[in-house]
């Protein structure tokens, strides 16, 4: 790794920024964040950055808007201290699903936040599965969009489910893209939940498109939030006459009573990455959530940034060869 090369750590994403300059054999920067009783955040490098590459590492969960000032703010900090170049690793990009103009009047704050991003003196962004993947072109510096569907596929893969039981499926028409390529590394059907969201984290299922019944089914989503929507899914599943139900997905961002409604759901085991950290008290309340780590991954992709190779070539690693 390049010595001029720095990678901090704000408040969302400390153990993956510890896990990931692990991977780099490079000491994680030292950063002051510091949040005052009125609410204003004020964030300082430690140590000096004129002329390295700064690495940011903070996904934007909850608290959303908060999580993004500090981001904007250290970015600020770098660009002042005369960082050679500021780049923004964001596991999980909040906001993401404000992307369009559904009903009149609505904001398009998923631009917003790529405007902020951009004038605040970002010189790339990093982020994994973005929940549209036109949100790129929001963006008029270098975006990587990394996926974690090869590393979910992989994960299935190993669990050596008979393929004459196996289906992929789709939580909504909307991600049966992502479905498919699950369904492909995997050689197995899809199937598609048809499904109404008459408001937003409530869901009416309605129907399955293809055949689940007496089948392990892997349903693939990019979000978890409050898990209304999938358990809904997964109950329909069941209905239509599911043996197995696995989940896997890429952000869990677990709102409200989310945990307890998955270990309260038929669903078998949820694999999820770590762009969000589960919490403490999360994770001593459920029996079905498996993390992976997406820390590899995401060194990979740093050194391929710094050494100016393929970031492509990170899912060389991840694809099907590697786990057939």
């Amino acid at each position: 790794m390049v010595k001029e090369t720095v990678v901090f750590a704000l408040t969302s994403s400390t153990d993956l920024a510890a896990s990931i300059c692990k991977h780099l054999g490079l000491p994680l920067g030292k950063i002051k964040v510091e949040h005052f009783a009125d609410g204003e955040i004020l964030v300082e490098p430690q140590e000096s950055v004129r002329g390295r590459s700064v690495f940011i590492i903070q996904s934007t969960c909850s608290p959303v808007s908060e999580r993004l000032m500090e981001v904007l703010i250290c970015i600020d900090a770098c660009k002042r201290a005369s960082a050679g170049e500021i780049n923004v690793i964001m596991p999980y990009y909040g906001y993401a699903r404000q992307d369009r103009k559904a009903k009149p009047r609505q904001p398009i704050t998923s631009k917003l936040v790529a405007n902020l991003l951009q004038v605040a003196g970002a010189n790339r962004v990093v982020t994994f599965d973005l929940h549209a993947a036109q949100i790129q072109g929001y963006f008029d510096i270098p975006i990587d969009d990394i996926t974690a569907v090869p590393m979910l596929a992989s994960y299935f893969k190993g669990l050596e489910i008979p393929k004459e039981e196996l289906v992929v499926v789709s939580p909504d028409h909307g991600g049966v893209t992502r479905a498919r390529r699950v369904a492909d590394l995997l050689d197995a059907p899809i199937a598609i939940i048809d499904k109404r969201r008459p408001k937003p984290n409530m869901v009416e299922a309605q129907n399955i498109i293809g055949d689940v019944k007496d089948k392990t089914c892997i349903v693939i989503d990019d979000i978890c939030d409050t898990a209304g929507s999938l358990v809904a899914g997964c109950e329909i599943l069941k209905r239509h006459g599911a043996k197995d139900i696995y989940t896997g997905i890429t952000h869990g961002v677990f709102s409200r009573d989310a945990i307890a409604k998955i270990e309260n759901s038929p669903i078998t085991k949820m694999v999820i990455t770590d762009t969000i950290p589960l919490r403490e008290d999360q994770k001593a309340n459920t029996t079905k959530i498996q993390v992976l780590s997406i820390a590899e991954m995401l060194a990979n992709t740093i050194e391929s940034i710094e050494n100016h190779t393929p970031v492509s070539k990170v899912y060389e690693e991840y694809s099907f060869d590697s786990f057939k």
